[in-house]
């Protein structure tokens, strides 16, 4: 084990961090996993000069060729310069030609099997990147035809790209790909409105540095903040325009901006958008159609020696999510809640963003250096997210208040289904991984090709909520909540959330609630008030747990609870004011997203007899 010296906010401390050395051959980790994952695409890829598809890349899942998938021209490419084995010059080829073969008369590519063009951006992009790697390999044919193929592609963005046609990600994105063509055809327009872009982009941020237009709509432009997105795909897209063109205005905005969202890794890599508007592509090591963080922290990684290593960590736990036949599934558990195999999105995409990372990083090895989540003893409020982060000794939470609506769309909109109203979205524990992990309050198929089907699961995200003659009321549909942080003369720290139980629609059931956590080192204690105001149901608190193998939940009394058979052990404990129920349909209680497991606790509290107020405390509590 190495220990490290770390400032933490004024003071310093030891930390260690066990089978981490203190240097990491950083440029040899991404490269082992790129041509890992470039071997199972390889493998996947339509051979034979004869087919009228040769080049693509099969999706078991979809039974679809995805247009996106030809990204892999890039992994491909990079993995022949890494190695020199001509099979990956070959692929990359292949891939091209294929890609090609698929452009619209307008120079866009559909997003295969739907009609949706942005992903145009990251197909030219793949494209350019990969011809600057292996243009020497090209026959004179080869090379006019790759050319005039971006050409088209390029004049497409340029005349549709905006925030009012797409979502953020594929504006940042943008700004690279359009700043890369001008740099290898010299068309000047390219930059231009690269540029362009990257300002409307910037100036989108928030006070912290996060993007606001991920969501709905509002007059025209989207709206709503996503750290998946933003860490995966927007900062390192604008960041590589930033590093090709010398925009040192955008420079300095991603530079501020990764600076807040490297707390949003967990200590075992694992990257936090539990929170997040698109939260519902949430696998933990990213997003299932999101890029990957590798390409943004390398890209500044000679700025923060935390970078590399938080990057290296993601990386630790991507490597998780591999499954034995080589893709990369939707979640730690993806083996154990599906039969089938995984759509093949998570795989590429990850693969061009470790290959990104690769060309990026200029150094063979870096120094480990401590992530934020690694010290011990802090909460961080984020005012501009209403996201709490609280780390103790043992556990680390975020709890979520972030206020976004889609107001034009409201309970049809697909980002509104993403937890809220003072939740807990993610508890994690030294030692054992996470305990709990949040889930969409509904499960939909907004986008039938990249949400698998899962009919009847139940939200894993903790929460209070009742049924009656008029719907279902849940704390998840508060967006609306008021948060209130205080750190505790113990060491220990608060959060308190306020708000109403609310329907799909946003509208209030009639009874009122109040949570207090209080956070220390050994216990996470939930105190909650419920007022009557006008309803008066019995209101059901359910706390899924996630279930590592081995892990088994067994109730001791009307009050007890063990949490046993994991990496650690815990003990659930009640007030006695509510009536204990345990394990209530446990096998409708797993999600696609992230492709967990858990088992239910519950909760229920019947209406006051007299009165209109009720509460009940209890705590899970690490045992030693």
């Amino acid at each position: 084990m190495k220990r490290f010296l770390i400032l933490v906010f004024g003071g310093l401390m030891y930390l260690t961090v066990p089978g981490i050395s203190q240097s990491v051959q950083i440029k040899k980790e991404y490269a082992a996993t790129l041509l890992q994952l470039a071997d199972v695409l390889m493998a996947l890829q339509v051979d034979g000069e004869d087919h009228k598809d040769c080049g693509a890349l099969i999706c078991k899942n979809c039974n679809v060729l995805h247009t996106r998938a030809a990204e892999a021209v890039y992994p491909f490419a990079l993995s022949y310069k890494i190695t020199g084995e001509k099979r990956y010059l070959k692929a990359a080829k292949n891939t091209a030609s294929w890609l090609i073969r698929q452009q619209e008369t307008d120079g866009s590519w559909k997003e295969t099997p739907e009609e949706w063009t942005g992903t145009t951006t990251d197909q030219l992009l793949m494209l350019m990147l990969a011809h600057e790697v292996i243009s020497a390999e090209l026959t004179g044919q080869e090379n006019a035809l790759w050319l005039a193929s971006i050409h088209k592609a390029a004049d497409y963005l340029y005349k549709v790209m905006k925030p009012e046609f797409a979502s953020i990600n594929y504006v940042a994105t943008t700004t690279a790909t359009l700043a890369k063509a001008h740099q290898l055809t010299g068309t000047e327009r390219y930059r231009t409105r690269a540029t362009e872009l990257a300002h409307r982009t910037v100036s989108k941020m928030d006070e912290k540095g996060f993007i606001n237009g991920e969501g709905g709509r509002g007059l025209g432009a989207k709206l709503g903040i996503d750290l998946g997105y933003e860490m995966e795909m927007s900062l390192w897209g604008l960041g590589l325009y930033a590093k090709i063109t010398g925009d040192t205005l955008v420079n300095n905005r991603v530079r501020n901006s990764l600076k807040e969202h490297l707390y949003f890794i967990y200590p075992d890599g694992s990257l936090d958008n539990s929170w997040g508007i698109r939260s519902n592509k949430w696998t933990m090591y990213g997003g299932a159609t999101s890029d990957g963080c590798q390409a943004l922290l390398s890209m500044y990684a000679d700025e923060d020696k935390r970078y590399a290593s938080a990057s290296y960590k993601n990386l630790l736990f991507l490597r998780r999510n591999i499954l034995p036949y080589g893709l990369i599934g939707y979640g730690p558990q993806h083996s154990e809640v599906f039969k089938t195999q995984p759509c093949i999105y998570p795989t590429f995409t990850k693969a061009k963003n470790l290959a990104l990372a690769y060309q990026l990083e200029v150094k063979d090895s870096r120094p480990y250096a401590a992530l934020p989540s690694e010290s011990k003893g802090w909460m961080k409020h984020f005012s501009n997210l209403d996201v709490v982060q609280v780390r103790t000794k043992n556990f680390m939470a975020t709890v979520t208040g972030y206020r976004y609506k889609d107001q034009k769309a409201g309970a049809k909109s697909k980002y509104m289904f993403r937890p809220n109203g003072g939740a807990v979205s993610y508890l994690w524990v030294e030692g054992h991984g996470a305990l709990q992990a949040s889930s969409v309050t509904e499960y939909s198929r907004p986008e039938p090709m990249s949400f698998p089907e899962a009919p009847g699961v139940k939200c894993l995200t903790p929460q209070i909520s009742y049924r009656d003659s008029l719907g279902y009321f849940t704390n998840l549909f508060e967006f609306d909540a008021r948060l209130a942080t205080i750190t505790l003369k113990n060491g220990g720290f608060r959060v308190e959330a306020t708000g109403e139980l609310k329907n799909r629609d946003w509208i209030n059931g009639g009874v009122a609630y109040h949570i207090t956590y209080t956070f220390s080192d050994e216990f996470i204690e939930k105190k909650i008030d419920l007022t009557y105001h006008d309803a008066f149901p019995v209101v059901v608190i359910t706390e899924p747990f996630i279930m590592q193998p081995g892990m088994q939940v067994k109730k001791e009394s009307e009050s007890k609870v063990a949490i046993s058979g994991g990496k650690k052990e815990f003990v659930f404990t009640t007030d006695g004011s509510a009536k204990l129920v345990v394990g209530r349909d446990a096998a409708d209680y797993w999600t696609p997203y992230p492709a967990v497991r858990a088992f239910p606790v519950e909760m229920e509290i019947a209406p006051p007899g007299h009165g209109f107020t009720k509460s009940v405390t209890y705590r899970v509590v690490l045992k030693k």
